[in-house]
């Protein structure tokens, strides 16, 4: 691009974007740390998805020092069922950091900011032009699209070669007064109408400076690679009762769901029946045997990177008390205490199924005792 290829592009783009931006909650402020939060939400979340759990959020936790005071256990609450917990362990983390060492202040520098749990060049970018109005590149999937189409790139944007070549052209479009708005406005132009299937040029700003639509290849570039079969993977879960009350535990603080509670149970493994699976999971989480009945219910849920189904079954003890073995803690959980736990979105799905048997049992017990106490 030339100079003034590069100008132009610049001018457009803010000029489109003052007119067509989408009115979302964290454009209305400067607060770094509002603007931190919404952008580790927006990792791995669609947009519509992340505005009430940020507004949520927000209003709970209005600034650092009271993120920082709260348990992880309420910070994991408050994300429950948006995914990928880790970013919300690393939030936590990172604002105890920034109360210990910072005063309560995100840094300013991508060093600073990278240093943080959770922060990587992307967010560190976003922060640093939205926050503090440096000139530096945001580049996420949507500004890899526009680039891609707008320098008619015939590889795949994902090659280190193509990302470094990416944003070497970003930062040579930043403007050094508007930065923030600047990236902002290629994420929202990537977002609303370059889209990753039929762009809808007739609406782009940048129509007539992009090589891909100029040689009619925007429907062929971005160059994106044959995405492989997600592996499937068969999970099984025990529903034990006692008093009215149901087992659950508490998952170790590693891998992707890290300390978030479930019923117990884990992957089925080669060669076993899901009960086998089931009886030996249990055994080994809680050193208890386990008798395993009916199945209560079947639930499909994708993750970025495989496919799970997960297998509740009734079960009841036969032998052993729970004691916490290859779990990080164990409780008898009533049917008002469950929608206290923080539960993955499936295990979520199967206490739903547990209340609603509890509360019709309640009932017809509730009514067989005032058929008997009928004159």
């Amino acid at each position: 691009m030339t100079g003034p290829e590069r100008k132009k592009i610049t001018r457009r783009l803010l000029a489109w974007y003052g007119k067509n931006r989408r009115d979302l909650p964290w454009r209305k402020t400067r607060d770094p740390y509002a603007i931190w939060v919404s952008e580790i939400m927006l990792q791995q979340t669609r947009v519509d998805t992340a505005i009430p759990y940020y507004r949520r959020f927000m209003k709970r936790y209005p600034t650092v020092h009271r993120l920082a005071r709260a348990s992880r256990d309420e910070v994991l609450k408050a994300w429950e069922n948006m995914g990928y917990y880790s970013r919300a362990r690393h939030l936590h983390e990172a604002a105890g950091i920034l109360v210990r060492d910072h005063g309560g202040k995100l840094p300013s520098t991508a060093e600073g900011l990278i240093s943080l749990p959770g922060v990587g060049p992307y967010t560190a970018g976003a922060v640093l032009s939205i926050a503090f109005e440096k000139p530096v590149p945001a580049v996420d999937g949507n500004v890899r699209r526009v680039l891609s189409r707008l320098l008619a790139l015939r590889q795949s944007p994902g090659e280190p070669s193509i990302q470094k070549k990416i944003e070497k052209s970003v930062q040579s479009l930043i403007p050094e007064d508007r930065p923030g708005q600047f990236n902002e406005a290629l994420m929202e132009l990537g977002a609303t109408v370059c889209l990753p299937r039929q762009p809808d040029c007739g609406q782009c700003p940048l129509a007539e400076l992009c090589l891909a639509r100029i040689r009619g290849l925007q429907d062929v570039i971005p160059v994106v690679p044959k995405r492989a079969v997600l592996p499937h993977r068969d999970v099984t879960a025990g529903i034990i009762r006692k008093n009215g009350r149901v087992l659950v535990v508490r998952r170790l603080e590693q891998g992707l769901l890290g300390g978030l509670w479930k019923f117990p149970g884990g992957q089925r493994e080669n060669g076993r029946s899901l009960q086998q699976n089931l009886r030996r999971s249990v055994s080994r989480e809680l050193g208890v045997e386990v008798a395993v009945g009916p199945r209560l219910l079947s639930v499909d849920h994708g993750y970025s990177h495989f496919r799970v189904t997960l297998h509740a079954f009734d079960c009841r003890v036969l032998k052993g008390k729970p004691r916490a073995k290859e779990c990080a803690g164990w409780a008898w959980a009533s049917p008002e205490e469950l929608n206290r736990f923080i539960f993955s979105k499936a295990d979520r799905e199967i206490a739903r199924v547990i209340l609603e048997s509890m509360s019709e049992k309640t009932a017809r017990k509730g009514y067989r005792e005032r058929r008997r106490s009928t004159p």
